[in-house]
């Protein structure tokens, strides 16, 4: 038989999964099973500083639970133009220490506010060109309100509260 042909047999024969995929299976389903209610996770509070592109995939991952419902984002990203100028990028600096704790009063705020699960605060430093994040905020909560609410507080204070400086570089 060619390799182009193919062969009924295979269709007829029940699939099988590889063996290591079988072992994983089964362990999997032979461990007892919990309770959604009976879960305990402990709410985390996830602050970066980096100069490395951010990803809005990865830091959202980082706040999902099963426990909730809602995952809300604030990305923040350098537009082109300021007041009438075009911008080729923004560079961020910061005291690190100092903003780092900034920001945990921040987290520590919105949970006394809202029932929020976790918190993930990302923020670039260095340069951003046009068009990438500089800042992403993720909340986990059970209901959308809550998150939606505490991002919106989460960036707004940011600003106000932390140290962390830009410049605008214009072409």
């Amino acid at each position: 038989m060619s390799s182009l042909e193919i062969s009924n047999s295979c269709f007829s024969q029940e699939m099988k999964l590889p063996l290591s995929l079988q072992s994983v299976e089964a362990s999997a389903s032979e461990s007892p099973r919990r309770d959604m209610n009976e879960v305990e996770e402990k709410p985390k509070d996830i602050i970066k500083f980096t100069a490395e592109k951010l990803s809005v995939d990865e830091i959202s991952q980082l706040v999902i639970s099963p426990l909730c419902g809602a995952v809300s984002l604030f990305i923040g990203t350098t537009r082109n133009n300021f007041e009438g100028k075009k911008v080729i990028s923004l560079e961020y600096e910061a005291y690190v220490p100092m903003a780092e704790n900034e920001i945990r009063k921040i987290c520590s705020d919105i949970r006394q506010k809202w029932p929020i699960k976790h918190i993930a605060v990302f923020h670039r430093l260095g340069l951003v060109p046009v068009s990438e994040a500089s800042t992403i905020i993720a909340v986990s909560s059970p209901h959308r309100a809550a998150s939606l609410e505490a991002v919106s507080f989460a960036i707004d204070s940011l600003k106000a509260k932390v140290p962390i400086w830009k410049k605008q570089r214009h072409a």
